[in-house]
This record gives C-alpha cells, structure tokens and sequence, in this order.
C-alpha cells in the first residue's frame, strides 16, 4: 500500500502525524546528552569507499532515527498505514525508503535496497521488525551485506531516563535531557550467501553481537 492506496482520511491522517511527529522527535532529541563509543567502525567503512548496513533492535528506533540523521540512509518500511506515516517521518530526516516488510513486499524492497548500496547509499534494518519476535535477527540485513559485499554496521543505543511503551518490541522513549548512549560495534562482514544454513548462522551470530553491544551501551551509562 502506497499513499495512492490509502483513503482521503487516512492521508489527512498521515500528514497530521508526520506534520506533528517530526517536530517533536526533533525537538526531544536535540536535549540529550550523547556518549558515542565505537565511531571510528563507521568511519573505516566509509574510508574503505563501502557502504555500512546499519542494523539495530526495532526498540531504539526513535533515537537511532535522529543519531544517524541525514545521511541519505535507505530504510525498508511496510506497505501499510503506518509505514506511510513513518515513511513521511523519517524522510524529514533524510532517510530514503524501499517499501515492503518480512510479510508483504519483502523481495522487492531488497531488491531495490541491493540497488541504492550499489548506487552508493547506506542501508539500515531494524533487525528484529516489523512485527518481532523481539530481539530475534531476521534475515534482510544479513542477505543484504551478503548480497552486495558490504559489511553490517551493528550499534545499540541506551538512554538512562525513558518511557517505555506498551509494544512486543518494548519502544525506548528518551526522556528530555536524559544522557544517551551508543555503542557501534566492528564491522560484520557475510560472505555471499550460498543456502539458508549460511543466512542462519550469521543471524544467530548478530544476535549474539547485538546482545554484547546491548550490555556495554547500558555500561556507558554508568561509567
């Protein structure tokens, strides 16, 4: 479902949100105060003239959002209602979209995803989404890097003060001037993908990569 597709109200609707949500994101995460462990990764890739595949747990989207912003970052988002309205959102940001999810559109958008890498542009996967299991690496980034010979970008974000909604992912919501911290690990580099085995074992190994990234983002907090 693109923005033809959706209802005259459901567009109205869409330009509301984006129209409010934007600003507010904006305006909360220009008040927290970052701890950046791990930038010299990111900046290797780029040195190296590569493109990184950012990938993070769907839980820290909204602060990952504004870190990484205006990069030209291609993200996959559904083709549904709500992926238009965050569609619209982090386009404010300077985020490129290819639409589709794990459930609908899956391989068109990462057939478009594998052109924008080729053409130079990042790529970014909320991991675990759109629809979880929480904290379970799903195989999109994973293929992606494969596929293009790129390497993925692993990082966690922590904030000391939140809100946390009511969602399977567990949405992290910084609170205003809390302290932030992120953690970006080395470069995860996936030999081109001969069979599921191979896709599988390299989720796996992710997961276990996010999970220590997890723990040291939380220990910047407090060191």
């Amino acid at each position: 479902m693109g923005a033809e597709a959706l209802t005259r109200w459901q567009r109205s609707q869409v330009a509301v949100i984006a129209g409010l949500g934007a600003p507010v994101i904006g305006a909360l995460c220009r008040t927290l105060r970052w701890r950046v462990e791990g930038a010299e990764h990111h900046d290797a890739i780029v040195a190296a003239h590569q493109q990184p595949i950012f990938a993070f747990w769907h839980g820290r989207i909204l602060a990952a959002t504004y870190f990484w912003r205006d990069r030209d970052i291609v993200v996959m988002t559904s083709q549904n209602f709500d992926g238009e309205w965050i569609a619209r959102i982090i386009g404010r940001f300077g985020y490129g979209t290819a639409r589709g999810s794990t459930s609908r559109g899956a391989r068109r958008a990462l057939v478009q995803l594998k052109r924008d890498v080729a053409a130079g542009r990042p790529a970014a996967f909320t991991v675990d989404g759109p629809r979880g299991p929480a904290r379970r690496v799903q195989p999109g980034a994973v293929w992606l890097a494969g596929a293009t010979g790129n390497p993925i970008l692993p990082f966690h974000i922590e904030a000391d003060r939140y809100w946390t909604v009511r969602s399977w992912d567990r949405t992290q919501i910084p609170r205003p001037f809390s302290r932030a911290a992120i953690a970006i690990g080395e470069p995860f580099h996936v030999p081109d993908p001969a069979g599921d085995g191979v896709v599988a074992e390299h989720q796996q190994a992710l997961e276990r990569i996010l999970g220590t990234l997890t723990d040291r983002a939380t220990a910047l907090l407090v060191s």
